[in-house]
């Protein structure tokens, strides 16, 4: 069966001649191996779409609200936190409640990506030892099924728009960019842990922890003014998280967000398919022995 995963992965048969494996680990030929993984793997939504659909009946089979049970029960905290905060920082829960709804909501959606990246490969094992298909499809897997959360959990922001009248304007349009440039990175994120998590089976934990304390460091139910030192703006600098928050946070509440989150994201965008697209490239064929 391994043989058959590596013919399937590579693309190549193991009776073939030395050449052929030589021919394999040249930096061009591997790099447009990886490329093509990459775009069969785009070009096959019909099948990461079913099957990102699947993983959500699974979840909540049985369930009569399905999914919409993680909505309920993030609205609950939302409204409990928000009218509780608000008095505890003397804020008014006009301005509190929507922001801190757009923090929870925003941050399902960045963490599962980033958390549910770990288990694209491993996740997917059975199906990789199995069939011959691109393995970046795993990956996409993993974005649909975090966009299909995230849009039953924005139903929340939008009954609390229209609770406190909070209109849309073409400065709402700004989300769809900004939702776009989070997925992209759910790709490259995906394709980098998934490939180290399948190797070192540790890493999934201390990602979970460093997200943990990510949620704390991050304005998610906090507002950046609330900082009582100018000095701690560092935290909101150089916290990558904050930046892919703002995209999403500030449009759908009427203002552009700071041309500095799109230049640090436009970056970490660049830089991370850089990254992912080497790395992948080097260790792509090795992804179905170590799962």
């Amino acid at each position: 069966m391994l043989s058959q995963s590596r013919q399937a992965q590579t693309g190549h048969s193991d009776t073939g001649t030395t050449d052929d494996f030589d021919m394999i680990d040249r930096p061009v030929s591997a790099l447009g191996t990886a490329v093509v993984d990459i775009a069969k793997g785009t070009a096959a939504w019909s099948l990461w779409t079913m099957l990102g659909w699947q993983d959500i009946r699974q979840r909540y089979r049985r369930s009569v609200l399905g999914p919409f049970w993680l909505t309920i029960s993030m609205g609950i905290l939302v409204v409990m936190l928000g009218v509780l905060y608000a008095s505890l920082f003397k804020m008014s829960i006009t301005v509190y409640l929507p922001f801190v709804a757009l923090g929870f909501i925003m941050w399902g959606l960045i963490s599962g990506l980033v958390i549910d990246g770990c288990d694209a490969f491993h996740g997917s094992a059975d199906i990789i030892k199995q069939m011959a298909l691109p393995l970046s499809l795993h990956v996409y897997r993993v974005i649909w099924r975090n966009i299909i959360i995230f849009f039953h959990n924005i139903t929340i922001f939008v009954i609390v728009a229209v609770f406190f009248s909070i209109p849309p304007t073409w400065t709402t349009l700004l989300v769809l960019p900004g939702l776009a440039l989070i997925c992209i990175n759910g790709l490259w994120i995906g394709l980098v842990l998934g490939l180290i998590c399948a190797r070192y089976r540790d890493v999934p934990q201390i990602v979970g922890s460093v997200m943990q304390v990510a949620f704390f460091l991050t304005p998610i139910f906090w507002k950046p003014e609330l900082l009582p030192d100018r000095k701690l703006l560092w935290l909101l600098e150089y916290n990558p998280f904050f930046h892919f928050l703002e995209l999403l946070r500030q449009p759908l509440l009427g203002h552009a967000p700071d041309p500095t989150s799109w230049k640090v994201v436009a970056g970490i965008t660049v830089g991370g398919l850089i990254f992912a697209l080497l790395l992948y490239r080097r260790y792509r064929s090795r992804i179905a022995y170590w799962i």
